[in-house]
């Protein structure tokens, strides 16, 4: 299980979901159905607080803005966990891992079909923010970068980590995953100043790198000056993150091989 990747074999991995998801409506339907519902209720939701206030903020950029956002980091979450869990629900890891791919070409894989999928939500998702709703990016500037890109990471370290739990408990703990960006979303302030929650949430919060993308977000809309050095200790944090998850997902790899659970993880549950 060596660290060198091969790209064919990465190839292999995103070729197989895009069979899957090109010969299922079902499973490409979701991929944009959900993303345009989060945009347009949102989208009617700050018309209304825009027509209703009397305070001259736009509430655009500040809510339809953090939809976007956070659903793409939970959009990349979810695509990493379900490449998974096509393996998962296939009960096809045996026939993976007994082929020479290495755990990271496969987590590779994993994480590159979760990029792909998820353009697809975001660019339905921008297109109706911005025709319908008039959303413009210029009003977070150069920032936007650095935004999506904490977010990004983040996504893919819980999601990496998610696996290894399913990968580890079985099956039936799929249900645990699913909810984890909304237990999540509390602690990061996606809507409202950290500073609004209890001092222990907001303790939690600092080990939250989501949680500097949106405080520097209102903080742009806001016009006051964003700090880079909180946008850089967000990027230490989830590139810590990615790392941990990785080393958390192949300790349960191994601990699977070795104890012969993979060989048998068609139960519902693992010990």
């Amino acid at each position: 299980m060596g660290l060198k990747l091969r790209p064919n074999r990465i190839a292999a991995i995103m070729l197989r979901h895009y069979y899957l998801i090109r010969g299922s409506f079902s499973r490409f339907f979701p991929l944009f159905s959900w993303a345009a519902i989060d945009i347009v209720l949102w989208g009617f939701i700050t018309r209304y607080l825009n027509s209703v206030s009397s305070s001259g903020l736009n509430f655009v950029p500040v809510l339809l803005g953090a939809v976007l956002l956070w659903d793409f980091f939970t959009r990349i979450m979810h695509g990493v966990t379900t490449a998974f869990f096509e393996d998962v629900w296939a009960r096809n890891f045996l026939n993976i891992f007994a082929t020479p791919l290495s755990i990271w070409e496969y987590l590779s894989g994993l994480v590159l079909s979760s990029m792909a999928t998820s353009i697809i939500g975001i660019i339905v998702m921008v297109f109706l923010a911005t025709v319908a709703y008039g959303l413009s990016f210029a009003a977070y500037g150069v920032m936007l970068t650095p935004f999506l890109l904490v977010l990004f990471m983040s996504g893919i370290a819980l999601g990496i980590f998610a696996c290894g739990v399913v990968l580890r408990l079985g099956p039936a703990s799929e249900w645990f995953i699913w909810p984890i960006p909304a237990f999540i979303s509390p602690f990061v302030g996606v809507f409202y100043p950290v500073s609004t929650l209890p001092l222990w949430m907001q303790y939690v919060a600092r080990f939250l790198p989501p949680t500097y993308v949106f405080e520097s977000m209102r903080a742009v809309i806001a016009g006051a000056e964003v700090s880079a050095g909180e946008l850089l200790q967000a990027l230490f944090l989830a590139a810590l993150y990615i790392l941990l998850a990785c080393r958390f997902f192949a300790r349960i790899y191994r601990h699977a091989v070795r104890t012969g659970l993979i060989a048998r993880y068609s139960a519902e549950n693992l010990s």
